[in-house]
């Protein structure tokens, strides 16, 4: 009877250790969307990517879902992460197929191993995400997110950091071993970040170099990036301080025909300050100038930020579309609050443009220069409701065209959107 009472406590002492080194959890985020007069993504011939619908378009409904499954395992000198995705639209699939529709992934993969008290590598697919994820982000609002095939030597001590990490894609199963020609698929990656914190005050630097090739393209051409600048942030009792300086120099390729485009001089700045006057009332203000596209050189591009989160929830730039155009003013205000339990964000944008492009060399040949015009305007309200075991979030948007343009609807957006994150173990 014992040797019975000892086998089942050896069992429940494996089984409790077991469970406390292994979890498993999951995610369903079903997103709904109302695209006003025929969707903020319509792209018109010859004109810049981020345009409106034209006047007699019509507005249309779809839902996206994220699904996923998430595994974490934790040894005494390593951690092990993966996760199994797939992102889909309601009616993607007809009901009786016996195929999918082809977005079931390994999301990420990656082994986070302890190599001294400070020091740890981080290897495989994997997100990075530094500061307010200006630079390099998880974009997490995509239903399919951003992750990067990467290792990253990690060193932390005494509130200071530094991070060293580098990757190389290839592509040499299904074509060219080097076809990597956009801004969000290079050839190699080299990144180093520090940051400090000192008391109030965090303080980082980042450097970031990109090579981009295009083996589908006569020549190969070939193009480097440099992208270097720093983020600061300040606290002190309601008051929050943030700041972004960042420059680009080099070169990089422009899709589709592979041309090599200098940067000299690219640059972005930002500024934001909100101060928390109680537990329900915020008040923001900021200010961010990304340069655009001169003679000489082609338009600073925020890279693989979480770019959503920057210049108004409408991805009217720098969300896949205006990649080389005249860049961006973009002076903003906000309000948070709170109504029955309910997070409330109002947060309004005025856009100019930076540089005339009407004689600029680069992607958008066509467009029209609006040097310092009126590029619109912006109003996103955001709603969000904590319950028990899930959460609601909720918004409307509406971008209000410069009078300088005729022939475009107004565009309004509206989205709904349910988080369950479950942990099964």
């Amino acid at each position: 009877m014992k040797i019975k009472f000892t086998l089942v406590a050896l069992l429940m002492l494996a089984t409790s250790s077991l469970m406390a080194q292994f979890s498993l959890s999951g995610e369903f985020r079903p997103r709904t969307e109302y695209f006003g007069n025929g969707g903020n993504f319509t792209k018109a011939p010859g004109t810049l990517p981020s345009t409106t619908a034209v006047e007699g378009q019509e507005g249309f409904i779809s839902t996206s879902v994220r699904a996923a499954i998430k595994a974490t395992y934790k040894a005494e000198t390593y951690t092990l992460y993966t996760s199994l995705q797939e992102v889909f639209l309601f009616g993607d699939r007809q009901q009786i197929s016996a195929a999918g529709n082809g977005n079931l992934r390994i999301q990420e993969a990656w082994a986070d191993i302890k190599l001294a008290e400070s020091t740890s590598l981080k290897v495989g697919r994997q997100p990075i995400s530094y500061d307010d994820q200006r630079i390099l982000g998880g974009l997490g609002w995509a239903q399919q997110a951003r992750t990067h095939d990467a290792a990253i030597l990690k060193y932390l001590n005494n509130g200071y950091s530094l991070d060293l990490g580098g990757a190389l894609n290839t592509n040499a199963s299904t074509g060219p071993v080097y076809n990597n020609s956009t801004l969000f698929t290079y050839r190699d990656m080299g990144l180093l970040r520090a940051n400090k914190k000192y008391g109030k005050l965090n303080i980082s630097a980042l450097a970031l170099v990109n090579t981009y090739q295009d083996g589908r393209v006569a020549g190969d051409p070939k193009a480097t990036l440099f992208t270097g600048g720093f983020h600061a942030g300040y606290k002190t009792g309601g008051l929050n301080l943030t700041a972004n300086l960042y420059f680009q120099e080099g070169q990089r390729l422009a899709p589709p025909t592979g041309a090599v485009l200098d940067v000299k001089g690219a640059y972005l700045a930002s500024v934001l300050a909100k101060y928390k006057f109680s537990d329900k009332l915020t008040l923001g203000a900021g200010y961010e100038t990304i340069s655009g596209r001169t003679d000489d050189s082609a338009a600073f591009f925020p890279l693989y930020g979480t770019n959503h989160a920057f210049n108004g929830l409408m991805d009217r730039f720098y969300v896949g579309n205006h990649g080389n155009a005249g860049g961006l003013n973009d002076l903003q205000v906000s309000l948070s609050t709170k109504v029955s339990g309910i997070a409330v964000t109002l947060t309004g944008h005025y856009f100019t443009e930076v540089e005339d492009v009407a004689s600029a060399p680069g992607i958008n040949t066509g467009a029209v220069g609006l040097a310092g015009k009126d590029l619109g305007s912006e109003l996103d309200l955001v709603l969000a409701k904590q319950f028990k075991e899930f959460k609601l979030v909720g918004g409307y948007s509406q971008f209000f065209e410069p009078s300088e343009v005729v022939g475009k609807d107004t565009q309004n957006w509206a989205w709904l959107m349910l988080i369950i994150q479950p942990k099964f173990l």
